[in-house]
């Protein structure tokens, strides 16, 4: 599928508002592939098809992961949002042809992080934070790190501060965010 395909059938499964998102996610991306030295065509990919899983709601999500055969662990059972990441690495490869296994995993890591993540995984957890669509305290001081920091300072950034947001509100952590923060201390 091209992406202009990609694109038309995404508009048609995503309410507007995701849709202008994922747009916004993917031109970031490219931008940030720029910055970075990334793969410009596969950071417009991974960002147009990160959110491709939110066309169902939280309660259709333990279903359709199970259709896939994801594992649903605690921290899943207890938040569904958590598997449109992964749902959407699945639908990635089976409804729109994409078979670069670069792009799935910068999908299916977008929304948690994990330990030891590719440049690309780092875009595009960071390009759907900073998008231009987005707005919350501390988003335009994270949009301005893009000019100076290295990617890997951005990213303890952003997961720090995705962390503290978890925390106040006494919501769960989960254990890959904390693990792509701490891999970052340690190899920095």
């Amino acid at each position: 599928m091209t992406i202009d395909q990609m694109a038309r059938d995404l508009r048609r499964r995503l309410k507007r508002s995701r849709f202008v998102h994922s747009v916004g996610v993917a031109n970031t991306a490219v931008k940030l592939a720029r910055r970075f030295g990334a793969d410009e065509t596969k950071a417009y990919v991974a960002g147009l098809l990160h959110d491709c899983a939110r066309q169902f709601e939280n309660d259709e999500l333990p279903a359709q992961a199970a259709a896939y055969g994801i594992p649903i662990g605690d921290m899943e059972r207890a938040m569904p949002l958590l598997l449109h990441a992964y749902i959407g690495a699945q639908m990635a490869r089976q409804v729109y042809g994409v078979d670069d296994a670069e792009i799935l995993q910068a999908i299916w890591r977008h929304t948690v992080g994990a330990a030891d993540m590719t440049t690309l995984d780092k875009i595009i957890y960071f390009a759907d934070m900073i998008e231009p669509h987005r707005n919350y305290p501390g988003v335009n001081k994270l949009r301005g790190m893009v000019k100076t920091a290295t990617l890997d300072e951005i990213l303890l950034t952003a997961l720090s501060e995705s962390i503290i947001f978890v925390v106040q509100k006494k919501s769960l952590v989960h254990p890959s965010t904390v693990a792509a923060r701490n891999f970052l201390l340690l190899n920095s």
